[in-house]
């Protein structure tokens, strides 16, 4: 687990193409068949700080999982989105990026995390609510805008089941190469 560079635009690629039809629909909320080099580029080189991505590698050096969030409007809010890819679903992945990428938000001032979602993508809503209690801000069309707030420190009661997959060693995190570190002496 790392943050995202430019250089893995072919890993981006290769991920994307790995997922279900299902799954790009729920993430692009459209039909979408690839990338575009645009799209990439915006993916790939971001700032690390009003947009950052951390992406998750198997042990074979595949991109599996990718946790994003832009900020809006220069605020305290961003939109968060979580994309694992299908064979990868289901083993907390996402779940365990999405804390990750939480614990960075935090430090670049975010507080609140909003996602526009497909009304039946009941993951990504539970992805969001292992933050804490997911606010429904809107419903159209068929689909829904969720807020959640960023615990202030630490965790927050709602990783318990994270922690119970990673004690099963389901998932293995790294170090992030920002600092943080799983508490050791806990």
């Amino acid at each position: 687990m790392r943050p995202i560079e430019p250089s893995d635009k072919a890993a981006l690629r290769a991920a994307f193409d790995r997922l279900s039809e299902q799954s790009r629909y729920q993430r692009f909320m459209t039909a979408i068949s690839e990338l575009s080099d645009t799209q990439v580029a915006y993916l790939t080189e971001i700032d690390h700080h009003d947009h950052e991505a951390l992406v998750a590698f198997d042990a074979a050096g595949d991109l599996v999982g990718v946790a994003r969030f832009v900020r809006l409007d220069g605020g305290s809010s961003a939109e968060a989105a979580v994309t694992v890819i299908d064979e990868w679903q289901g083993r907390g992945l996402g779940t365990a990026i999405c804390q990750l990428l939480a614990e960075r938000a935090r430090e670049e001032g975010v507080r609140k995390f909003t996602a526009l979602l497909l009304a039946g993508n009941d993951q990504m809503h539970d992805v969001l609510a292992s933050l804490g209690p997911a606010k429904v801000l809107s419903r159209e069309a068929g689909t829904i805008e969720v807020e959640v707030e960023i615990p202030e420190a630490g965790i927050g009661e709602h990783m318990a089941g994270v922690l119970r997959v990673l004690a099963g060693g389901t998932v293995e995190l790294a170090t992030p190469p920002w600092g943080l570190r799983p508490a050791d002496d806990a």
